[in-house]
């Protein structure tokens, strides 16, 4: 199997959606070579199988703005494999949203699903509505109608969504009351609930956390510690917000965070009273982080990503492609000895490619970022034997998921005295799932 002619193929159905393609190419790089030590698995097009989402469903979704105004909106979902389990995956309101983004997220999400050891498959959906300066009325509206129309596709069984950026307690909380509403049953059919309603505690702080649990993984397989690390987080939504806490709480100096306006910079590491306040400004008063600025220890960085300043640990946080090839070659020069993917693809494939070469400890995404989606598992667990776990037990068990990612990257990754992590992650994802598919025969 060849890795140009298999994506040749894929570029000409899929020409219009580079991030899917980026996916996949990342992807395929590790697992061809595997597969071609396995020749069943190419003689089963398993890889060409997974490439192909097992449904795209794609709807109008109309609602009314507080002045009586008509919108329209697209809502989407990609059903891309249950070879292990139901669809699993967030949805997305953001106006970049589209279908190509879409697959790729829930291309990634059945590997990183597969990697958690976890019984769920992949999926990913969403919009480009934009809840941002919306009332809650409005918000409430829209979720009520994009959730008429998905409701007749998900379930406990079949597939149960989540949230992602633009989507967050509020939202659940309307999506699920639609769909409760349609349906007259209260089941497992929509993870990231509240606590009080049958939501997992610290599944809010979960991807964040995870990061960074396994960024501990990463650095004690090299006999190193996290305590004393001066990191770089990007981003400061949930998953920013998190990595800070736990990064903060283990004893490691966070220099950073960032939003679309510029970044803030603590040359001393960020207080634990200034990790409350970007809090309270982004989730409560959904400001940007220049109004920060005035605060004692802090710069504020205009229009600038955070990856110029030295540091021993870079947790990307925000979105896709966030590091360019240039910022790569200017973290390594700067002394970076890791980087762990808080988000979906962070780093392009120059700088995936220069992090590889470097040798240095690289988590990509489908490993690193898997601890939202392992509580969400959790809490389908949860709802499914109608009890609820404490939070010492969730973080224990999220802690425990972790580390068998990282063993699993271990065994599949070795390289020597190193550990390539994105082969270990690619190739430990691929062969569960291979697995499944080659059992039910050709489907």
């Amino acid at each position: 199997m060849q890795l140009d002619t298999f994506m040749a193929g894929l570029e000409r159905r899929n020409h219009s959606q580079p991030e899917f393609l980026q996916a996949v190419r990342e992807v395929a790089e590790k697992v061809i070579p595997y597969i071609n030590a396995h020749p069943e698995y190419e003689e089963a097009r398993v890889l060409e199988r997974l490439a192909e989402p097992d449904r795209v469903l794609m709807f109008r979704v109309t609602w009314e703005d507080d002045e009586g105004g008509i919108h329209v909106n697209r809502g989407y979902r990609v059903q891309q494999s249950n070879a292990i389990g139901p669809y699993k995956g967030g949805l997305r309101f953001d106006p970049s949203v589209n279908l190509g983004i879409l697959k790729f997220l829930a291309f990634e999400q059945v590997f990183k699903n597969s990697l958690t050891t976890l019984p769920m498959g992949g999926g990913k959906g969403g919009s480009d509505f934009d809840p941002k300066g919306k009332s809650d009325r409005e918000v409430m509206r829209f979720c009520q109608a994009f959730m008429t129309e998905l409701q007749r596709h998900i379930g406990k069984d079949t597939d149960v969504p989540a949230g992602d950026i633009g989507v967050g307690g509020r939202e659940i909380g309307y999506l699920f009351g639609q769909y409760k509403r349609l349906r007259n049953a209260f089941t497992g059919a929509m993870t990231g609930k509240g606590a009080k309603w049958g939501g997992s505690l610290i599944r809010p702080e979960a991807t964040g956390y995870g990061s960074v649990y396994f960024a501990r993984e990463m650095l004690a397989h090299r006999g190193e510690e996290i305590a004393g690390k001066r990191c770089l987080v990007s981003g400061s939504g949930n998953v920013a917000q998190f990595t800070a806490e736990k990064l903060l709480e283990l004893g490691a100096t966070v220099l950073t965070l960032s939003d679309r306006s510029g970044t803030i910079h603590a040359p001393d590491g960020l207080t634990r009273d200034d990790l409350s306040a970007a809090m309270d400004l982004k989730n409560n008063r959904r400001g940007n982080l220049e109004e920060l600025a005035d605060r004692d220890g802090l710069e504020f960085h205009e229009g600038i990503k955070p990856w110029g300043i030295e540091c021993d640990a870079a947790f990307p946080s925000a979105t896709q492609n966030e590091i360019q090839d240039v910022d790569a070659k200017t973290l390594l020069d700067n002394g970076c000895t890791v980087v762990c993917e808080g988000a979906n693809m962070p780093s392009s494939p120059d700088a995936a490619h220069r992090f590889e070469q470097a040798g240095i400890m690289y988590g990509p995404g489908k490993a690193a970022n898997a601890g939202g989606v392992a509580i969400s598992g959790l809490e389908m667990t949860q709802n499914s034997m109608r009890i609820s776990w404490s939070r010492e037990e969730v973080d224990q068990r999220l802690q425990s998921i972790m580390q068998s990612i990282h063993a699993t990257c271990v065994e599949y990754g070795s390289d020597g005295d190193r550990v390539n992590y994105v082969q270990g992650a690619n190739v430990g994802g691929f062969v569960k799932v291979a697995d499944a598919l080659m059992a039910y025969g050709t489907m």
